[in-house]
Order: C-alpha cells, then sequence, then structure tokens
C-alpha cells in the first residue's frame, strides 16, 4: 500500500469542526493553541462557536481549515504511531491546503503557515472588489472545453479556468461578466450543469495579481525548508522539493489553475492507492474516487475517525 495525504481547501469548512479532536488529544489543543498564540487572537473561538458568517470569512476560513488538518495529523501521530517520512509518498492540497500540506512534510512551521493564510486570505479578499469578480462550475465539460469557453467567454475582460476538480467539474473564474457568459456557453455546449457560485472574490485568475504581489512579500520573510516528503504542486501537477520551487509554485497558484485532476492522477500512476483526507470535510475524498479508479480516499478528521485509522493500522 502506498499512501498519500491530502489536504482540503476552502468550503470544507463548518463551525465547531476540531473541538472533539482538542477535547480529546493534547497534541491536537496545542496546535489549536500555536494557530491563536500566532495570530494574536482566539480564532479557535471562532471555528468552534461562530458565527458561521464570522468563520467563512477568507482571512479566517483558512488558518481554522490548516489548524484542523494540522490537529488531525498531530493526533495520528501522537495516538497511532504514524510517521511521515516513513508512511507517506507525497502530499499535495487544493489551493490553500497546499499550505496546510507544506506545515505537515515540516517545510513551514505551524505558525508561519497560520500568518501566510490570514495574509493570504486578507489579500484574495482585497484584490478584487465586491461584485466585480465571480466564479462558476461547470459540470459535464472536458478540462479542455472549459479552457476553450473561457477564452470564448472572456472578450476582452478575464476568464480562466481556476479548479481542475476531477470527475468533469471545473470551475472558471474572472470578471462577473464574463463568468456569466461562460455559463451561458457551457450551456450551449452540452454542459450537464453551469451555476455561479457564492464565493467571495475571484479565485485563482488574473485578478488575483495584488495577491500574488503580497505573497511574494510574505513568503520571502519566512523560512521554507525542504519537505519530508515531496509536496505535488497545484500548479505544476508534479513533485517539488526545492524550497524556492516550492515559493515560486505558491506564488503562482494564486493567479494560476488549480491542477487537482492532474495531482490526483500523478499521484495514482506513481502508485498511491490510499488518499487519505486529513481535516475538515470530504470533498477531496469523493473527487479521488472519480479520478483514480481502484484507489480508495477516506476522510479523517475526528476521534472516530482516528480510532477507526488505528484500527486499520
Amino acid at each position: 500500500m502506498s499512501v498519500a495525504l491530502v489536504f482540503p481547501g476552502q468550503g470544507s469548512q463548518a463551525v465547531g469542526m476540531g473541538k472533539a479532536l482538542a477535547e480529546n488529544f493534547k497534541a491536537a489543543a496545542e496546535v489549536f493553541a500555536t494557530v491563536d498564540d500566532a495570530l494574536g487572537e482566539k480564532l479557535t473561538a471562532v471555528i468552534w462557536d461562530g458565527p458561521a458568517d464570522k468563520l467563512m470569512l477568507t482571512e479566517n476560513a483558512q488558518p481554522a481549515l490548516m489548524a484542523v488538518s494540522l490537529a488531525t495529523l498531530r493526533v495520528l501521530q501522537a495516538e497511532a504511531g504514524f510517521d511521515l517520512k516513513r508512511d507517506v509518498a507525497f502530499v499535495a492540497g487544493h489551493s490553500l491546503g497546499e499550505y496546510s500540506a507544506l506545515a505537515a512534510a515540516g517545510s513551514l512551521t505551524i505558525a508561519d503557515t497560520a500568518r501566510l493564510l490570514r495574509i493570504r486570505g486578507r489579500a484574495m479578499q482585497a484584490a478584487v472588489p465586491v461584485g466585480v469578480g465571480a466564479m462558476a462550475a461547470l459540470l459535464g465539460l472536458e478540462f479542455e472545453q472549459v479552457v476553450a469557453v473561457a477564452a470564448e467567454a472572456a472578450q476582452g475582460e478575464v476568464c480562466q479556468a481556476a479548479n481542475d476538480n476531477g470527475g468533469g467539474q471545473v470551475v472558471v473564474s474572472g470578471n462577473k461578466a464574463a463568468v456569466e457568459r461562460a455559463v451561458e456557453i457551457a450551456k450551449g455546449k452540452g454542459a450537464r450543469r453551469a451555476m455561479l457560485l457564492p464565493v467571495s472574490a475571484p479565485f485563482h485568475c488574473a485578478l488575483m495579481q495584488p495577491a500574488a504581489d503580497a505573497m511574494a512579500e510574505a513568503l520571502a520573510n519566512v523560512t521554507v525548508k525542504a519537505p519530508a516528503v515531496p509536496l505535488v504542486a497545484n500548479v505544476l501537477a508534479r513533485p517539488v522539493t526545492a524550497p524556492a520551487e516550492i515559493v515560486t509554485s505558491l506564488i503562482r497558484q494564486v493567479t494560476g489553475t488549480v491542477r487537482w485532476r492532474e495531482c490526483v492522477a500523478f499521484m495514482a500512476n506513481a502508485g498511491v492507492d490510499s488518499f487519505y483526507e486529513v481535516g475538515a470535510g470530504k470533498v477531496l475524498s469523493g473527487l479521488v474516487k472519480r479520478i483514480a479508479a481502484g484507489a480508495t480516499g477516506t476522510a479523517i478528521g475526528s476521534p472516530e475517525d482516528v480510532a477507526a485509522f488505528k484500527a486499520r493500522a
């Protein structure tokens, strides 16, 4: 059995996530305390008690999801004897989850990762005025078809394929009018569904360039080490281990396509047959099953999940 750890992105957050882990395991509680200290505020109070609209804010959701992922991993290490270097072939994460993956692999400290994600969340939100941008999910078209749809819809504005999630699900991002045109064009080309998403900004497109610039500045001020296991990078869909290449890919990721389908396919083709989604939600586990035939996707984010993992190990 070959294992990859995958880390969820924005949209997987839910009030109360990680609370049972922190209540039951010291290793998890320590991660949440580290994140609170790094940010200089009680983000854990928002994670566990809400309100939901505050947790949904990009600047909170991003470090919050990382905290739950790392708390879960620390419990696996403490309670199940899980050893990343021994037991894992690759790590990867969806968008912000790439930062969680790097923290998991020891490339970034948890404190630095929390601060970077706070900066990233704020910069992504501030890059485009509310109402100017949009994102839409196009279902039932191949990635290359969506690239063509986006190009046709742009008409001098920005419209790009933002997330290639796999299983015939591609998200486009850009100027609101262009994205709305893409929805109509996709329907005309036989998309099973095409709908605008309830997001606060147009992530992973050229409109995010101010946020990419902010991340370049922020990443220049932290130490990035070589990860204990290779990171399969969103924008490259191949492994990276050199710190300079990791930094470059994180900056590119802000405006570039999250090539998730290709990332999972790469890992599966390299022999990975078990994908563990570490943290909140089950989105990536579902995508794994649609991308990599024969591979298993297992979500781990609760004390019960940890117990089940221990029983299998």
